[in-house]
C-alpha cells in the first residue's frame, strides 16, 4: 500500500470524505501511478553473485577468478563456499564480519538463502592484501 492510499484511507476512517470519494481518489492514485519517493528508489533484487579473485603469486605467476553466479542457482540449493577458492573463504569471511554481517559462508544452508540474498543487496566487500598481492571482491549485481 503506498503513502497516498493510506491517507485516503484514513480520511475516509476520520469521515472526511465518503467512500465514493475514496474510492475515486485511489482509483486516480492508482491509474497516474503515483509512488512515494522511497518507492521509487527501493532498488531491485540482484539477479547475480559477482566473486572476483586477482592474485599474483611469484610462483604461479598471475591469476584472475570472476565469477558470475546466478542467485537463482543459489536459491537451488548450491553452496556458496564451493564457488571461492579455498585460500579467500576465511578473507571473505573477515571482510563480511568488517561490513557487520558475522556469516560464515562455508555453513550457509539453502533454506537461509533468501536471507542472505536480502542482505547481498547493499553490500559490496572488497579485500586488498598488499603483502600478498591479493585482492578479492563479492558483490550483488
Amino acid at each position: 500500500m503506498t503513502e497516498h492510499t493510506r491517507l485516503v484511507l484514513e480520511m475516509l476512517a476520520a469521515g472526511k470524505i465518503s467512500t465514493d470519494e475514496a474510492d475515486r481518489l485511489i482509483n486516480a492514485l492508482r491509474d497516474s501511478g503515483a509512488t512515494t519517493p522511497a518507492e521509487r528508489t527501493e532498488k531491485p533484487q540482484p539477479r547475480y553473485l559477482r566473486v572476483m579473485v586477482d592474485v599474483d603469486d611469484e610462483r604461479d605467476g598471475p591469476t584472475k577468478i570472476n565469477v558470475r553466479v546466478p542467485l537463482q542457482l543459489l536459491r537451488a540449493g548450491v553452496r556458496l563456499a564451493s564457488l571461492i577458492p579455498a585460500h579467500a573463504q576465511k578473507r571473505v569471511n573477515e571482510a563480511l564480519r568488517e561490513q557487520g554481517m558475522d556469516l560464515d559462508i562455508t555453513k550457509i544452508k539453502p533454506e537461509n538463502i533468501n536471507e542472505l540474498i536480502d542482505e547481498l543487496r547493499d553490500l559490496s566487500v572488497d579485500i586488498d592484501q598488499k603483502r600478498e598481492d591479493v585482492k578479492i571482491r563479492v558483490f550483488a549485481e
